[in-house]
């Protein structure tokens, strides 16, 4: 059996970055020819350490337009609540007594009950936030919102609905608005974050899933009983609204130094 040895020439190392390489992965095109490449084929704005650019870029558009925000509350729900519904009108009435009472109203940005929140937001004369995602059959903002940010990815957007606002009303919903809320009560339950509300609007909506998770989840030995007081559930939006409230300044006084 024969043995290949490498000569030392070919253990010098060659750096991309951060990053050195040697022996069979040197054989690379520096950054900067690369730049200058004019005939570079588009496909790298596809890459991923294109794509970690874009990412990068989202968070920090987040962080800049919302860091003078103030305090505020994420309000989530179907995109498919109809306007004059029950649960539309609903909408309406929580964003408008969340704007009254001096906090902003953040939702996704799209129609239904998003829309109805949005609403209320300016009808109550406060500050109306849509974070909007990139999808193939949304219409966009709607057209209550002040402040919108669309956003590509939705990790991204996530960030921004938990680390701006102090607490979550959560309308009935879909699939996003249950990702929403489960995702909201594992970041409360892990210590991820402290002490944030999360109210849950429509008891004869909420409450099989309520019980699904107490007779299944709890009763499996899933989920910890004490879990389920991570939500309230509630019918009335002026009983939301006070919760919601009330669970922010708790954990405002909680923070507060003696």
């Amino acid at each position: 059996m024969s043995t290949h040895f490498t000569s030392p020439r070919d253990n010098e190392p060659r750096r991309r970055g951060s990053v050195e390489l040697r022996r069979g992965q040197a054989g690379i095109q520096m950054a900067d020819q690369r730049l200058l490449d004019s005939g570079t084929p588009s496909a790298f704005v596809h890459s991923d350490p294109w794509r970690v650019m874009r990412i990068q870029s989202e968070f920090v558009e987040g962080f800049g337009a919302l860091a003078d925000l103030g305090p505020a509350i994420s309000v989530f729900g179907s995109a498919r609540t109809k306007p004059g519904t029950p649960f539309y009108e609903l909408g309406v009435e929580i964003g408008r007594r969340l704007a009254q009472s001096g906090v902003a109203v953040i939702t996704g940005g799209g129609p239904g009950s998003m829309e109805a929140a949005n609403r209320g937001a300016v009808e109550g004369g406060g500050v109306s936030v849509g974070l909007g995602i990139e999808l193939p059959f949304e219409q966009g903002m709607n057209e209550w919102v002040d402040l919108g940010i669309n956003f590509r990815y939705f990790f991204a957007r996530k960030t921004m609905f938990v680390k701006y606002a102090q607490g979550f009303v959560v309308l009935p919903g879909g699939l996003g608005t249950l990702d929403e809320l489960f995702e909201a009560m594992v970041l409360v339950q892990t210590h991820k974050v402290t002490s944030f509300p999360i109210v849950l609007v429509g008891v004869e909506f909420w409450s099989p899933m309520i019980d699904w998770i107490r007779e299944t989840l709890v009763k499996d030995g899933m989920v910890s009983p004490q879990d389920l007081n991570l939500i309230q559930l509630v019918d009335d939006p002026e009983d939301a609204v006070c919760r919601v409230l009330h669970g922010v300044r708790l954990a405002d006084s909680d923070q507060r130094p003696e």
